[in-house]
């Protein structure tokens, strides 16, 4: 990220490569769209250009580049109605969630589950579930403290226990 912030084209290429993927899949769970996804990543790594020189030298990369992720799905929601569950309880078709490519109806039910619950939760389940980031990398990239987001996870936690009773033991 040094190298791309004083103008080097090649680390850009590295930063995307490294990073574009996992981005997507996030934003695919975090709107249910994988087309809706792609333009998200793009407007990512746009950002992550028009904002390099607010990039903070020594700071992680990965935290900060879901934080503008996570910024852009929170900005499309707002442009666009939340996609959540149909009448008939369908959500829009996406990839698999790591872990449940061998049982779709449960892959089903935790799609349907993690789209019930609050923004906030779901995000701070995801980024860390998922994606792999720290509680206190989520929290310094959200503006709350590191408890706040256990609190969201724990809570986010709980509701998909209930809702996901008599499906998964």
């Amino acid at each position: 990220m040094a190298r791309f912030v004083q103008g080097d084209a090649r680390a850009f290429d590295a930063l995307f490569g490294r990073h574009a993927s996992p981005l997507r899949r996030y934003l695919e769970r975090l709107s249910g769209s994988g087309a809706v996804a792609d333009d998200l990543t793009q407007i990512t790594f746009v950002s992550m250009v028009k904002g390099r020189g607010r990039f903070l030298q020594g700071a992680k990369v990965k935290p900060w580049l879901y934080a503008i992720a996570t910024n852009a799905a929170r900005d499309w929601r707002r442009r666009t109605k939340f996609e959540a569950v149909s009448v008939d309880g369908e959500l829009p078709e996406g990839e698999a969630e790591p872990g449940l490519e061998h049982d779709p109806g449960l892959e089903k039910a935790v799609k349907q589950a993690l789209a019930q619950l609050p923004e906030a939760q779901r995000e701070a389940i995801v980024l860390n579930r998922y994606e792999g980031l720290s509680f206190a990398e989520i929290a310094v990239n959200a503006g709350v403290t590191e408890s706040a987001v256990k609190v969201r996870a724990h809570r986010g936690y709980e509701r998909l226990r209930e809702l996901l009773k008599g499906v998964w033991p």
